[in-house]
């Protein structure tokens, strides 16, 4: 019993430590390619990853981008994002990290798993299983200013460091755009490509809607295991409609392509 109590006071006292630690960031940088991809964005893991972290909270940037004068003056004041992968013949397998800037890891995942045989369909649910876990931390950016681990010679003087503050402020002011575009609300269904179309995946994950393509852009033929019918958009929100009973039924839906 005494081992059972001990085992969880660990588990606790490392989640809340884990917690305090990222809410001393605002900013995450991801990779524009992971190590175990051979391609920039490749399954679109990176942007979903950049997704993710936005809607939970924080800044992101590519490593490709531009990056804010407080991320380019301090490479260590922003956390980096990383993903291993660990598959097997039936399973692919994904793990979230959040390091810092020396590499010591800050927040890591459980392994999310999927057995979908498509690569991307599989990854991307994988990833989408690993990103629970970041759903048990309450991330909030707490203010703290992280020491500055330039390799520069010698901190910039005062009156250096008091001329920075118009740009940054400016700079922060235009990177708050994307982070509140990327909020989407409840019942968001996630669109992946697949080869004539579209699955749609909601946050279970689950796969909700098939489309496929027609020859109309915002129109498609769609399924969803029971019923099948169309998803097109009007007056800028979609719709699937089909047949019930003899019945026309028409579900708004908020589709992320």
């Amino acid at each position: 019993m005494k081992r059972y109590l001990f085992i969880c006071l660990l588990l606790a006292s490392v989640t809340g430590f884990a917690q305090n630690t990222i809410n001393n960031y605002k900013y995450v940088i991801v990779p524009e390619k992971f190590s175990f991809l051979k391609q920039s964005n490749q399954y679109d893991l990176n942007s979903l990853t950049k997704l993710f972290l936005e809607e939970k909270g924080f800044k992101v940037y590519y490593d490709n981008a531009d990056l804010p004068t407080e991320i380019a003056n301090n490479k260590c004041s922003a956390l980096i994002a990383d993903l291993l992968e660990k598959n097997s013949m039936f399973t692919t397998n994904v793990t979230f990290l959040l390091k810092d800037c020396k590499g010591n890891i800050l927040f890591k995942s459980k392994e999310g798993k999927s057995r979908e045989k498509e690569y991307k369909i599989s990854y991307n649910l994988a990833l989408r299983d690993a990103f629970t876990s970041l759903n048990e931390v309450q991330y909030a950016y707490n203010g703290t200013t992280i020491a500055n681990e330039q390799t520069n010679t010698a901190p910039a003087p005062v009156a250096a460091q008091s001329a920075q503050i118009t740009p940054l402020v400016a700079t922060t002011a235009v990177a708050q755009t994307p982070v509140a575009e990327a909020k989407q609300p409840d019942g968001t269904l996630y669109a992946q490509p697949i080869a004539n179309g579209y699955q749609l995946i909601n946050t279970a994950p689950k796969i909700v809607l098939t489309l496929f393509k027609t020859s109309a852009a915002e129109y498609f033929i769609a399924s969803n295991g029971t019923a099948n019918g169309i998803v097109l958009k009007k007056n800028g929100d979609w719709f699937f409609e089909y047949y019930q009973n003899d019945k026309r039924i028409a579900e708004k839906l908020l589709i992320k392509f």
